[in-house]
């Protein structure tokens, strides 16, 4: 029987996550053809697609030929596809920090959309995927893809109607206290335009600050440009002068969670995207624990 240990990186996971990672051949649709079945048990205890995972959890699966199959598939040697929902009209994925969801200067061999159009043609999907929202180089988590011009549009309508709710984690210098809003005009295509930000601190030192984010509208570095003219630059933000430590890699600026209403199964569907290791291990370094 086919069993998997859960792992400190892997807690917060939902099984479905859990599954789409150890087991990246098997079909999503054959996925929940086992989760329907009751056929996926932690300690004989049947799961839910939705259950969140813990620590040394033990999820079973049945011992199927079939499961064998895709559990020893080749392995595409190019970067794994890191799937976070999948639904028969939408697939969102786990963007690192580095890499363009477009194909563009210096990102021509490898880009997420390119990565999501291989993953879907080698499983042997006909349509095409499309992102339906922006998450700049810098920044990771969850992007957003239509399957099909019908699931683009509709899913293009959420955004554009401000029915997506967007949050953020992001570590800023300085200390910043309690909840609020950050309301300015900022440039955007040539013309000035409203930009809203509304923030919670999670965490704060003197020196520093762990934010929880979201976003009320879309402009390019809302977050970045706000927090920085208020005096809370973020960290290895080299562009709008926040400290880079050397410790540090990246931006820390993470989408950690996407939700909204399915427009085809009207369901709400919220998808959360835990803090990378790179963002998670420096945290204790600036007497953070998170």
């Amino acid at each position: 029987m086919p069993e998997f240990i859960v792992s400190v990186e892997e807690a917060d996971l939902t099984v479905e996550q859990f599954l789409h990672q150890h087991i990246p051949a098997a079909p999503a649709g054959y996925l929940r053809q086992l989760f329907k079945k009751g056929k996926v048990k932690n300690a004989n205890k049947i799961m839910t697609a939705a259950d969140c995972l813990t620590v040394g959890a033990k999820i079973s699966l049945p011992n199927s030929s079939r499961i064998q199959e895709f559990l020893f598939a080749p392995q595409d040697p190019r970067p794994k596809l890191d799937i976070l929902y999948e639904s028969r009209e939408i697939l969102v994925v786990n963007k690192p920090a580095g890499l363009a969801i477009h194909k563009g200067k210096g990102h021509e061999r490898d880009n997420l959309t390119d990565r999501v159009a291989t993953f879907l043609a080698n499983r042997g999907d006909k349509f095409q995927a499309a992102p339906v929202q922006r998450l700049d180089l810098e920044t990771s988590g969850p992007v957003l893809f239509g399957k099909g011009k019908k699931s683009c549009a509709e899913l293009g309508k959420l955004f554009m109607q401000g029915e997506v709710t967007k949050t953020y984690l992001t570590l800023v210098n300085g200390k910043l206290l309690g909840r609020g809003d950050f309301l300015s005009d900022i440039p955007a295509k040539g013309k000035l335009k409203t930009a809203k930000t509304s923030y919670q601190t999670l965490i704060g030192t003197e020196a520093v600050s762990l934010l929880e984010i979201q976003l009320h509208t879309g402009r390019q570095h809302q977050i970045r440009r706000q927090l920085a003219d208020a005096g809370h630059p973020l960290y290895g933000d080299k562009r709008y002068k926040g400290p880079c430590p050397r410790k540090l890699p990246r931006l820390f600026l993470h989408c950690r969670r996407l939700a909204f209403i399915d427009p085809f199964s009207h369901q709400r569907i919220e998808v959360n995207c835990p803090l990378p290791k790179e963002l998670s291990r420096f945290l204790p370094e600036v007497n953070i624990e998170h």
